[in-house]
């Protein structure tokens, strides 16, 4: 593949979602990502579904997801040999994804300082559940525990008494994303210094991590933020609102987007409960239970047009199926064919990156388990020469 880490190779010991999304997305630039997978099962999430899918129903659509632009070998990492195969493999390449827990890598004989004994300019990315030292650094973590622990999930839901886990693994993914920018920031300075480090991320700091002015609302303001459904904790009218046939939604984050909002719905944006941001907030109950209203008079593609046509940043609420046959996700690149070697083409969500210039590139299926032993031992011993 081209891609601006088009010379990077990315050695990925990890499993389940976070670091495999990681290295998906070094991957996604163009980096030669293998994966190493125990001979029996390989990663975990190659069994977690439904849906499966394949002639005898035996491929996750879960594994799919993360594994992508990626060669997979089938390695016991407990074994002498397949210590000695990891051993050369880390002499050759530029980056190691691991999230074992704390002290696993250690045991297993790769140690932060023998990997740099055996690659000196080796970037280590490090994707633990709570972090890899505190009291609690050795914790187990999967994503809704980090949600949990980290505080979204009481930002998340219908109110405060009914916290909610976000529908997408975004402790994983967004571990995965930070891990994937650490890297390209320790191989950036890897060019001055000659040397690699370790990159450390966690899911509890990726929750952590997206609380923004949730965040500062209790370090700065001394108010515990709470769940607020689907509207906006500071700003009015923001949110899902129901018109004849459902919900649309309308944000109106400055004072000309809400007077052309009141204008369409026949509601005086001077009144006193209404006037400012900080009033409307005060008063969103009534305001909501105004706009649904005047709103319920027509169904949502009436408003979206209007709303459209006046300025107002509005939309829709669309199952999975109507994004991916969406004209303007595909026309992001947002989906990308490939060729499996069982399924034949299908299409998987794309990268979120587009690099103005760079085009032809082919992305390559999620691999079955141990598919290119061969071929990187082929690679290996050409590198090794």
């Amino acid at each position: 593949m081209l891609g601006p880490l088009g010379d990077i190779v990315v050695l990925d010991l990890s499993r389940a979602l976070a670091g495999p999304h990681a290295a998906q997305m070094l991957g996604d630039l163009g980096a030669r990502v293998i994966k190493v997978e125990h001979p029996d099962g390989g990663d975990e999430s190659r069994g977690w579904g439904p849906p499966f899918v394949g002639p005898d129903g035996e491929i996750s659509t879960y594994f799919l997801a993360a594994n992508r632009n990626k060669q997979s070998i089938a390695v016991d990492l407990k074994s002498p040999e397949g210590k000695e195969l990891i051993e050369r493999l880390v002499r050759q390449s530029d980056v190691l994804v691991e999230n074992f827990r704390t002290g696993v890598l250690d045991r297993l004989g790769f140690s932060v300082e023998r990997l740099h004994e055996l690659n000196p300019r080796l970037v280590v990315l490090s994707i633990t559940g709570f972090g890899h030292d505190g009291p609690e650094g050795g914790r187990p973590g999967y994503d809704q525990i980090a949600q949990g622990e980290g505080g979204l999930m009481s930002l998340t839901g219908p109110s405060a008494d009914e916290p909610y886990r976000v529908g997408a693994s975004v402790a994983d993914l967004l571990a995965g994303i930070h891990g994937a920018y650490g890297v390209a920031g320790a191989l950036y300075e890897r060019e001055r210094t000659g040397r690699g480090r370790v990159v450390r991320t966690s899911l509890l700091a990726a929750i952590t991590g997206v609380h923004s002015y949730h965040g500062t609302a209790w370090t700065v303001g001394g108010k515990v933020p709470a769940a607020s459904g689907n509207h906006h904790a500071s700003i009015t009218p923001y949110g899902a609102f129901r018109c004849a046939d459902g919900m649309l939604q309308i944000a109106a984050a400055n004072e000309g987007q809400w007077r052309k909002v009141a204008a369409l719905l026949g509601i005086d944006p001077a009144q006193a409960r209404y006037a400012t941001n900080r009033d409307r907030f005060e008063h969103r109950d009534e305001l909501v239970a105004d706009m649904e209203k005047a709103l319920s008079a027509h169904p949502c593609a009436h408003w979206l047009a209007a709303l459209g046509e006046a300025g107002v940043p509005a939309g829709a609420i669309r199952s999975l199926d109507e994004v991916y046959t969406w004209d303007q996700t595909r026309s992001q690149g947002l989906l990308v064919e490939v060729e499996h070697p069982v399924l034949g083409t299908i299409e998987l969500p794309g990268p979120p990156l587009r690099f103005d210039g760079l085009t032809g590139v082919e992305h390559t299926a999620p691999p079955m388990l141990g598919q290119d032993g061969d071929a990187v031992l082929a690679w290996l011993e050409e590198r090794e020469r």
